[in-house]
């Protein structure tokens, strides 16, 4: 993959990781981050061998969120679409992105976290919509905060500025997993290696029509997912995952 300024790209085995590199300023996210991690992504999701992303922070932080001085105000008013670009890059990507959480998760790092399909944070690690302090507001997260935590606890964080700890953010769904800093590492390239280790076609589909189930109507959403159901079953994948488990042996899985 390409060479970066603002992020770092590896791979081991079938599992991608993503780095926000820049750990001097606790890795801020700005449109330069938005537009590599676009870039990479894009990598990702052409690469067949690679199946699950892991997302994290360089230093001691994951990210403490906007780079303030990249959204100075300039005319028309409108913030580069990069973040619009990033987070729908996530959506569209058909792979299990993880969020492994080293330190501070704050204003737009906390969108970008929540964003991720799961998240593995360590013990110390801190959260908050921190935005309100610095006269601004977390427009562009609130769609993804809202759609993991009530509306209720999301305007309290967001009215309020105040941070949470992880046994809060794991008890308001903010997270999946809250491990010992020492062990984060090892937890959260298990929970990757244990999802690479599933049928990549039968991930991709299954996160498609979750994401886009997600603000049907009741009878339209059955109607949706009975179709996606037909999909699955209509997937070499899925032949072979019935066949697999009446003969008692591992699945040997095609990608289709």
């Amino acid at each position: 993959m390409s060479d970066y300024a603002t992020i770092l790209v590896g791979e081991q085995g079938p599992i991608a990781r993503l780095t926000l590199n820049r750990p001097d300023k606790r890795n801020p996210i700005g449109p330069a981050t938005c537009g590599e991690l676009v870039h990479a992504l894009a990598a990702i999701k052409a690469n067949p061998a690679l199946r699950v992303v892991i997302l994290t922070g360089a230093g001691v932080a994951f990210s403490v969120g906007g780079d303030l001085a990249a959204m100075q105000p300039r005319p028309g008013g409108a913030p580069p679409a990069t973040l619009v670009e990033l987070l729908s890059a996530m959506h569209e990507l058909g792979k299990p992105i993880i969020a492994m959480v080293n330190g501070p998760a704050l204003a737009g790092g906390l969108g970008l976290m929540v964003a991720c399909d799961l998240v593995v944070a360590s013990e110390t690690a801190q959260f908050g919509t921190t935005e309100i302090a610095v006269g601004l507001w977390p427009m562009m997260i609130t769609a993804e905060i809202t759609r993991s935590v009530g509306r209720k606890r999301t305007l309290e964080m967001m009215l309020t500025g105040k941070k949470m700890d992880a046994a809060e953010a794991l008890e308001c769904g903010l997270v999946n997993r809250v491990v010992p800093a020492e062990s984060l590492e090892q937890s959260t390239l298990a929970l990757a290696a244990e999802l690479a280790d599933r049928s990549p076609a039968v991930i991709s589909l299954g996160l498609h029509a979750f994401y886009r189930s997600q603000d049907m109507d009741y009878e339209p959403q059955l109607r949706y997912l009975q179709a996606e159901l037909g999909r699955v079953l209509a997937l070499e994948d899925a032949a072979e995952g019935i066949a697999a488990f009446l003969g008692k042996r591992k699945p040997v899985w095609k990608g289709r």
